[in-house]
């Protein structure tokens, strides 16, 4: 599948709702209400902003939530798999007008944005949860985030006035329009996205060079938005990508941009969302592995690779499904259960706790399992951590 055109985004054009740098000043002398923003908010706001959300103009409406909810759909019709609002307090809410033009900060008082406030709305939580994260266990870090924000939310379109930092990663940094024309000054017309909130090991690894083997280029985007706290933070994570990078892949052939969005951990519909992002960035290819976006055992194992394919031609992106990927001893090599004919006995399984707990002792991950590279950026955060 190749997309002649890189421009196309999800929906139609891309989206861009940045403001006049010689306006901005002037917009911040406004008077108005602010409403402050969580940080997964803020990083919506961006997203929105800049296209990765492409084709959202702003913070969804009643209709479209309702819709998304019941049907993966905007009011529209177009494919969407995730409400994307702004939650506030019912106070908030109330001393809130439509009509409105609040000013939108962080939770450090800065102010980054404003939005035109057209509508506001009471959420129904308890159905978010069961469409979105198929449960309503609070123990599910997703329905846990939903159930302690705000129980109103407030629509409308918004304005970027001012970019959140992305320190240390600003030379990794790039917005939707920036990776589409790398794209084309590198002269790749297929272009495979991989996401990750983890550090790559080399089961994943050997799907992105399955992958290579496929397109013109990779694009490795890491998450570097809010995710659990006990996730790897994200500058350790990022240090283990580029010294992956650096020895074991081609340097003409892969491109590492972060993705400043937030994890939700829905699975299933997160993969939808995930490859709709990527189709945004001006990827033509996307790699869904088993358990995508998944927590604990909500979703079954290959669930989101069905969901993301139901939608992938609809969306404009092929998706690329991969199998559990190990190390097998007597094909001494990486391999999967599509490729590997052997017991598990002859195959290299580690979980992540077994890893973590191996990191915490001292002790590297054998290299079959974790470029000896990655190992030791792991063994230095660990034991700056103890």
């Amino acid at each position: 599948m190749e997309v002649e055109n890189l421009q196309d985004a999800h929906g139609g054009p891309l989206v861009l709702r940045l403001s006049d740098p010689t306006k901005t000043d002037e917009m911040l002398q406004r008077n108005g209400p602010v409403i402050t923003l969580s940080r997964r908010s803020l990083s919506d706001l961006e997203l929105i902003a800049t296209g990765g959300f492409s084709p959202l103009t702003g913070f969804m409406g009643k209709k479209d939530y309702l819709n998304v909810l019941s049907h993966m759909r905007l009011e529209n019709g177009t494919v969407w798999p995730i409400p994307i609002t702004l939650p506030v307090q019912k106070a908030e809410a109330d001393a809130i007008k439509t009509g409105d033009a609040c000013f939108l900060a962080g939770e450090d008082g800065v102010i980054y944005g404003m939005m035109t406030v057209e509508e506001k709305y009471q959420a129904d939580k308890e159905r978010e949860a069961l469409c979105v994260y198929k449960t309503t266990d609070k123990q599910h870090p997703g329905v846990k985030a939903l159930l302690n924000q705000g129980d109103w939310y407030l629509a409308g379109p918004i304005v970027l006035l001012r970019r959140p930092s992305h320190h240390p990663f600003e030379d990794v940094y790039f917005d939707p329009t920036e990776t589409r024309k790398m794209f084309r000054e590198l002269g790749w017309k297929t272009v495979v996205g991989f996401q990750t909130r983890n550090p790559v090991h080399r089961a994943h690894e050997y799907i992105q060079k399955c992958a290579l083997e496929l397109v013109d280029g990779l694009l490795l985007q890491p998450l570097v938005g809010e995710t659990k706290s006990d996730d790897i933070p994200a500058d350790v994570r990022m240090e283990s990508y580029k010294v992956l990078i650096e020895a074991y892949y081609p340097k003409d052939r892969v491109r590492l941009a972060v993705y400043p969005g937030a994890m939700r951990y829905a699975g299933p519909r997160e993969a939808v969302l995930h490859a709709i992002v990527r189709k945004n960035y001006g990827c033509t290819h996307f790699i869904v592995g088993r358990d995508h976006a998944g927590v604990g055992d909500y979703y079954g194992t290959y669930e989101a690779q069905e969901l993301a394919g139901q939608y992938a031609e609809e969306i404009g992106i092929e998706i690329l499904k991969f199998d559990h990927s190990f190390y097998c001893r007597k094909c001494q090599g990486m391999a999967s259960a599509k490729t590997c004919p052997h017991r598990d006995q002859d195959r290299l399984l580690l979980s992540g706790t077994k890893v973590r707990e191996m990191l915490r002792k001292g002790i590297a991950p054998p290299p079959e399992f974790t470029r000896p590279e990655v190992a030791d950026v792991l063994l230095r955060y660990l034991g700056r951590k103890e």
